[in-house]
């Protein structure tokens, strides 16, 4: 099993960054799929999901308005359209995917990606 996240990088202050996540390994059209980030030192939160059936999506507080989740099953690949970047959205940020109902707690999902950076500064 294997997540591979890409898309991370610098961008100014109301920039735009598309991250994505293949997967590999396992059958991606049966699992919710979500983002998640984290800072040293704070717990990992969970940004953003979508329910592998219904297309449920949850966005936390801070990112809704702002960030888009959006999955193609075909490729195997989840993304997460990012406008509007502010600098406290600076982390890394991580994909994962749970065969549990979908939200935004890191324990309902099995499998993780590496990370990506993203950096907001001006």
């Amino acid at each position: 099993v294997q997540l591979q996240a890409s898309g991370g990088g610098l961008v100014q202050p109301g920039g735009s960054l598309r991250l994505s996540c293949t997967g590999s390994g396992f059958n991606f059209n049966d699992y919710s799929m979500g983002w998640f980030r984290q800072v040293p030192g704070k717990r990992r939160e969970g940004i953003s999901c979508i329910d592998s059936n219904t297309g449920r999506i949850y966005y936390a507080p801070s990112v809704k308005g702002r960030f888009t989740i959006s999955r193609m099953n075909a490729i195997n690949t989840v993304y997460l359209q990012m406008n509007n970047l502010k600098p406290e959205d600076s982390s890394v940020y991580y994909c994962a995917a749970s065969t549990h109902d979908y939200g935004p707690a890191p324990s309902s999902y099995e499998y993780w990606g590496q990370g990506t950076q993203v950096t907001v500064s001006s």
